[in-house]
């Protein structure tokens, strides 16, 4: 009875070939940042809700300071970046895990009408990022009648 469980069964053990998992897996790896344990760069969560005349954007940044957080409005397009920095540490040789990010984060996004970005607000407190952008009056478009 032993020696059934030591047998190896061909049919069993072999796998399907799927070209599609296989380049899946290696472009994840290929992608994956070696230099932080295969970590990649976390994403900058967000909420984007709006009323009759703005849209509110509220965004975790947890800890940046509001010096390294650009925003940066084009019509109805918004962007964000932030830099996480280092923290530069004495004991750093006895360092015994290190799982936080550091660099840069970036996010883009469209909204459907345009902002009036001379009219936006941004506040940061506890690592949220809260932005408050007016919806440009008179975009709705134009109806042209034709003659």
């Amino acid at each position: 009875m032993a020696n059934n469980l030591l047998r190896f069964d061909p049919f069993r053990d072999i796998t399907r070939f799927d070209p599609f998992r296989d380049m899946e897996d290696l472009f994840r790896d290929f992608s994956a940042a070696p230099w932080r344990g295969g970590e990649t760069a976390p994403r900058m969560r967000m909420d984007v809700t709006e009323d009759e005349q703005n849209y509110i954007v509220k965004a975790e940044i947890p800890g940046v300071n509001k010096e390294d957080i650009k925003v940066a409005i084009n019509g109805n397009q918004v962007s964000l970046s932030a830099e996480i920095k280092e923290e530069k540490n004495a004991n750093a040789a006895g360092t015994l895990r290190a799982e936080r990010y550091y660099g840069q984060l970036h996010r883009s996004f469209t909204l459907p009408h345009e902002v009036d970005d001379d009219q936006a607000e941004a506040h940061y407190e506890d690592g949220v990022l809260q932005l408050t952008l007016p919806k440009r009056v008179g975009t709705g478009g134009k109806q042209l009648s034709i003659q």
